[in-house]
């Protein structure tokens, strides 16, 4: 559900803009405000467990986030809904870690690989769920309806962890001694300034704004300050040190390709089929669930293997077979159905499945279960770092290299005599309706129309085939991991 919300807000910010009377720009927010509090309690969540109790702050961020959600549906400002929704993040971001955490320790290692693989279908297939299921309930019922429907399945899971869940001994007799506020700080203050950064600034042409330049200047203050104080200080909010685990290090590289690349396309999908194909929002979402099939079909099947095979070979298979349904996805057309491109989506959802669940278990594999918590809360974050940049820089590409084929395009339009045939017969037909004038104005409408959504359709082309340059870049550090010795159902957090 967590998971869920981001995409599901994604698609109903018209309406929420809308129905409390504010701009586009202003419900923008509801996105940024919650993605700034779930990415600074991300990597923070480990020392918070140690402090209060893992399952004890797994239930206050269920009933927070729970809370939270009915909030986000009963706001009538769009001050309410900002403050609901950062609230909301800040309860959700410590739901993937300590879930991971919980999970690794509770099953014996030859049933953890199931368990893990499990966990990842529901990440998986969540993005592409959320704006198939927001539009649904935008549709049926009304935006709220959105938030509304967390309530019962946190209470629900509120009730099964008060039961079911327990703190292992280690957590229970923990030290993390005095909290590092400096260091939450300084960490509040550059993950949310590259969050406000990457979502604001192709808006305000990046570099060309002064606040942008200034923001940037703060970030990297702040980001050299955390480094610092986390590696000299003894009780760090987050201990940086795990780093020196080589496999975790390349891990963390890999996994935040793997988010950038995930990320663009849940977003460059349903962008192209509603803005190019005039799709509404349930279409849409419907033409890019056909990638929950290949999760669900492939999650079983990796939860076996990972016990079978290098994971090495599972993760540059995987980086493979994604930059194949995104190079097929790129010979798209204006021409195509819905369903076209049903065989290269549900192929990138067999592609994530490989990366996921094997990655995660590659990533750990050389780590202790002290080490667990503080890793998952680490890798998670920078899986959603190199989501929220690889949804910008797609955001990017797609504008600016539209300028750039829209200027090759033109050239070739003025010289051609079967353009200027066509642009007479328009003409001509037009004239049946409207003046001489008026009827070439309207001719060069058409022409201009055609001109821009070949320009626009180009620059989706572009971006999908920066994705498979992207993958091709990733495999030789898909080598640089140190073997782990397969168990069966090795340990993984396959987020």
């Amino acid at each position: 559900m967590e998971v869920l919300d981001t995409a599901i807000a994604a698609v109903i910010l018209p309406y929420i803009a809308g129905s409390l009377s504010a701009t586009t720009d202003e419900a923008t927010w509801v996105l940024t405000s919650y993605l700034v509090a779930n990415a600074v309690v991300l990597p923070a969540s480990s020392w918070f467990a140690l402090r209060f109790g893992r399952r004890n702050f797994l239930l206050f961020c269920i009933a927070l986030f729970t809370f939270a959600s009915f909030t986000c549906g009963a706001a009538q400002s769009v001050g309410m809904i900002l403050i609901s929704r950062a609230v909301q993040g800040a309860g959700g971001g410590a739901l993937q870690p300590l879930s991971q955490s919980i999970l690794l320790e509770s099953f014996p290692p030859q049933k953890r690989g199931a368990a893990m693989a499990l966990f990842a279908l529901g990440v998986v297939v969540a993005p592409v769920l959320g704006p198939t299921l927001g539009g649904w309930l935008t549709d049926q019922f009304t935006w709220r309806w959105a938030f509304y429907i967390n309530i019962p399945i946190g209470v629900v899971a509120t009730f099964l962890i008060m039961r079911f869940v327990k703190d292992p001994p280690y957590i229970q007799s923990a030290k993390p001694g005095k909290m590092d506020g400096i260091g939450l700080g300084l960490l509040a203050v550059w993950i949310g300034t590259l969050q406000v950064v990457l979502d604001k600034g192709q808006e305000d042409d990046w570099f060309g704004a002064i606040w942008i330049r200034w923001a940037v200047a703060i970030l990297l203050i702040a980001l050299v300050a955390f480094l610092i104080r986390e590696l000299v200080i003894k009780n760090p909010i987050v201990n940086l040190k795990i780093f020196k685990d080589r496999n975790f290090a390349m891990g963390c590289i890999l996994i935040s390709a793997v988010g950038a690349v995930l990320y663009a396309m849940i977003t460059l999908l349903p962008l192209f089929y509603q803005t190019l194909m005039n799709y509404t929002a349930w279409a849409a979402g419907l033409a890019v669930s056909p990638r929950g099939i290949g999760a669900i079909l492939i999650m079983p099947v990796v939860g076996v293997l990972t016990a079978k095979v290098d994971n090495r070979y599972l993760i540059g298979g995987g980086f493979l077979v994604f930059a194949w349904s995104a190079w097929w996805i790129s010979n798209l057309t204006l021409n195509v159905s819905q369903w076209s491109l049903a065989w290269p989506i549900i192929i990138s959802g067999v592609g994530t499945g490989l990366m996921f669940v094997p990655l995660a278990t590659a990533s750990v594999g050389t780590l202790s279960n002290e080490q667990m918590g503080n890793a998952t809360g680490l890798f998670n974050l920078l899986r959603n770092i190199g989501g929220s940049i690889g949804i910008s820089l797609a955001e990017t590409f797609v504008a600016r290299r539209q300028q750039v084929h829209r200027g090759e395009l033109s050239r070739y339009l003025s010289p051609s005599p079967l353009v200027h045939n066509t642009l007479l017969r328009l003409q001509t037909y037009m004239s049946l309706h409207a003046g001489p004038r008026l009827a070439r104005l309207r001719a060069l409408s058409i022409f201009q129309n055609n001109l821009d959504q070949q320009s626009v359709l180009y620059s989706y082309v572009d971006d999908f085939r920066y994705m498979v340059a992207l993958c091709i870049l990733c495999l030789p550090i898909v080598f640089m991991f140190r073997p782990v010795k397969a168990k069966r159902g090795a340990a993984s957090v396959g987020h």
